[in-house]
């Protein structure tokens, strides 16, 4: 879930690549919509920063839902500082990676991590 269309282009391109199946949502109010229809998703890519429901609501959104506990979240944003990455493990990220990123970041916290 990202506001930014090359940014949703850019991470549908690297998670295709890595055998992905990408479904798309341009902010908090879109994803939680795509989750309703569409059912459980493994992993979802959060944004902090989005209009309408921003990254932190749309976590503690899909973390007060029993049927999308299972889910893993991964905060993706420009957010470096250690604040940042407190407030998003506490609302109940599993993991943060900080843009920019590189395909091999992407990917060692995708297999290696939140997915495994």
């Amino acid at each position: 879930m990202d506001d930014s269309r090359v940014v949703r282009t850019l991470f549908k391109s690297l998670l295709t690549a890595l055998k992905f199946e990408v479904a798309e949502a341009v902010d908090g109010v879109d994803a939680l919509e795509r989750l309703r229809t569409d059912g459980t998703f493994d992993v979802a890519l959060v944004d902090l920063e989005m209009p309408r429901m921003n990254g932190l609501d749309l976590v503690k959104q899909i973390r007060s839902k029993p049927e999308w506990k299972a889910t893993k979240l991964m905060m993706v944003t420009t957010h470096t500082n250690f604040d940042s990455v407190a407030e998003a493990m506490a609302a109940g990220a599993d993991e943060y990676l900080m843009k920019p990123l590189t395909s091999e970041m992407l990917e060692e916290k995708l297999l290696l991590g939140v997915v495994s």
